[in-house]
């Protein structure tokens, strides 16, 4: 093998290592917001990210069997922010990263059986079993927010409050990051919180 051939291999490898890199970058806040396409959702219709320019989203990554998730379910802390974002047009989407066989993978109709039992209300329920759109986010743990504004930038990224427990007695006396937020946005502020540390079970990726 010609020196020539050897550093045009080394080269080559190092190009592709760099665009692993930043495909495996976690999203920015400021910067656009991860764009995902043809998801498929517990209505039964495909999403495309691009579809709610114009709109402030919220991803939720869940995992019902998550002791954390069911936190903040059980305690009606999560169907309360639903409906307050609803209230201000907001799109609420769940994200389930769940791979088949693991912890929290649903369904269509049990996805929607569950939020019928617990009160909840998200726009709709996206399902990501490959674990794509949850590593395009770098998503890490259940239940875990991004907050996309209407222009397609991420503005907020982070946990849910600021007390990591399971204890459902805690809801009442964490600072809840997206409840300020929202409200925020409601009074036309940008994010004062925008980058919080998230806690909760780990996302279930296959492999």
């Amino acid at each position: 093998m010609s020196v020539r051939h050897v550093y045009k291999l080394f080269f080559t490898g190092l190009f592709l290592a760099f665009i692993s890199m930043i495909a495996n970058a976690e999203p920015l806040v400021n910067q656009p917001a991860p764009v995902f396409s043809n998801a498929a959702t517990a209505n039964g219709n495909n999403v495309n990210l691009a579809d709610f320019l114009g709109k402030t989203v919220i991803l939720e990554w869940t995992n019902h069997e998550c002791p954390f998730v069911k936190k903040h379910y059980e305690t009606g802390n999560i169907p309360n922010l639903q409906k307050q974002a609803a209230a201000q047009g907001i799109v609420w989407l769940q994200v389930i990263s769940s791979a088949e066989g693991k912890q929290g993978f649903v369904d269509a109709a049990t996805a929607k059986k569950i939020n019928a039992e617990r009160g909840a209300t998200p726009s709709n329920t996206i399902f990501d079993p490959s674990g794509d759109i949850g590593k395009l986010y770098g998503a890490t743990n259940t239940p875990q927010f991004f907050i996309i504004n209407p222009k397609g930038v991420l503005t907020y990224k982070g946990g849910i409050d600021s007390i990591p427990s399971a204890d459902k007695a805690d809801v009442s006396k964490a600072e809840n990051y997206i409840s300020a937020a929202l409200n925020e946005l409601a009074a036309g502020k940008t994010i004062s919180k925008s980058t919080t540390k998230p806690y909760g079970c780990t996302v279930k990726y296959a492999g």
